[in-house]
């Protein structure tokens, strides 16, 4: 295949994975303003999308660090990156199906770490990079959120117990329009990058960027748009589970937890670090639940989402390995893993439209969850 059509698939495919990023995370940065009413469903994908788009123009530090950092980018190829991008993809719609909140981002990783091991050996990845970057922030920062979404939501509401409830729930859902549009800026800055590292990262391996390069305009640009449309689009399924399914949210816990999470998400950032806003956003939201009742986390959901965050950097691996050891054999074998990863999303999206989740379910959901709490209260 020529070598200038391979890359322009595999920019194509990444900006597609970007894509799902977006609508596979929607609810980190609205789930709780829609589950407290401080912001209709739709508005709230909207307002989201446009920060998202605005986020992802604030810094290209986490963008460094894939391209320049998780693997040896003198020893793989474009193919080799597509191949990663097709097991990061098929994660994000498995879990985007069932109504998992796993980490795009740790697919995107173990999609490109299976396929660079399997195709240039081990030592083609760099570990303690890995250690460093990935997997440290990984186990800390959703521990980190949920420990100020817990300490900061305990003292919202010793603060405000003298109150009228009317009164502090009208003041926090305005607040959380405010921490809302934070947490949406910091998923841009965050989540986006990954996508431009990975595109910079194929540029390099393709000789069009010299090694260490910054992401150039375009792929900044890209980025930032595919990401707000997927946002936009509204991964309800996802929203349905971290609105109503792992606690019941009220608006000075939604406040908190979204403002820890933002907080966390921003600082790391900051410092190159390509952590998960999914895990970020969860943690933040038990925190919350957890400082309002003892047992105001369903753990059984919670349980299941981190099954699925223990799952995610392996499956994804197994299928970005073998998608790019067939990607790296030529021709046939980047066609071949393009036909069955186009097939394999047409299925899920077919099962999903058998069974289809829309805002209106989601609002649905919270308001029963919500008069279940009340009355076991």
């Amino acid at each position: 295949m020529d070598a200038s059509l391979l890359v322009i698939i595999v920019v194509i495919t990444a900006l597609v994975f970007d894509f799902t990023n977006g609508f596979h995370d929607t609810a980190n940065s609205m789930a709780t303003s829609i589950a407290t009413g401080a912001l209709r469903p739709r508005t709230a994908v909207a307002f989201s999308a446009v920060l998202n788009l605005v986020g992802a123009l604030l810094s290209v530090e986490v963008a460094k660090t894939i391209s320049g950092g998780i693997v040896d980018d003198a020893r793989i190829t474009p193919a080799i990156v597509f191949g990663g991008l097709i097991g990061a993809i098929m994660w994000n719609l498995v879990t985007w199906y069932v109504g998992l909140p796993s980490s795009s981002s740790h697919a995107l990783f173990g999609g490109l770490i299976g396929a660079t091991w399997v195709a240039s050996g081990a030592d083609a990845v760099h570990f303690e990079k890995v250690v460093d970057k990935v997997v440290a922030p990984a186990i800390a920062a959703p521990l980190v959120a949920g420990i100020v979404a817990l300490l900061a939501t305990f003292l919202t509401y010793r603060l405000t117990k003298r109150a009228r409830k009317s009164v502090t729930d009208k003041g926090f859902k305005a607040g959380q329009i405010a921490s809302a549009a934070l947490m949406s800026l910091a998923h841009g800055t965050n989540d986006a990058q990954k996508t431009m590292g990975i595109i910079t990262l194929t540029l390099i391996t393709a000789g069009t960027l010299t090694p260490g390069s910054e992401p150039p305009l375009w792929v900044i640009l890209s980025a930032a748009i595919a990401i707000a449309l997927g946002t936009y689009l509204g991964g309800w399924r996802i929203t349905k589970t971290l609105g109503s399914g792992l606690t019941t949210i009220e608006a000075p816990q939604g406040f908190a937890a979204q403002t820890s999470a933002a907080t966390v998400i921003m600082a790391s950032s900051h410092l190159g670090f390509a952590l998960s806003t999914t895990h970020v956003a969860s943690g933040g939201i038990m925190g919350s639940g957890l400082a309002r009742q003892r047992d105001g986390v369903r753990w059984g959901v919670a349980g299941r989402m981190a099954a699925a965050w223990g799952l995610t950097l392996p499956a994804a691996g197994l299928v970005g390995a073998l998608a790019g050891k067939v990607a790296s054999l030529g021709t046939l074998g980047v066609v071949a893993v393009a036909v069955v990863g186009m097939a394999v999303a047409l299925v899920i999206w077919l099962l999903s439209r058998r069974e289809p989740v829309r805002p209106e379910h989601v609002v649905d959901e919270i308001a029963a969850q919500a008069e279940t709490h009340k009355v076991a209260a």
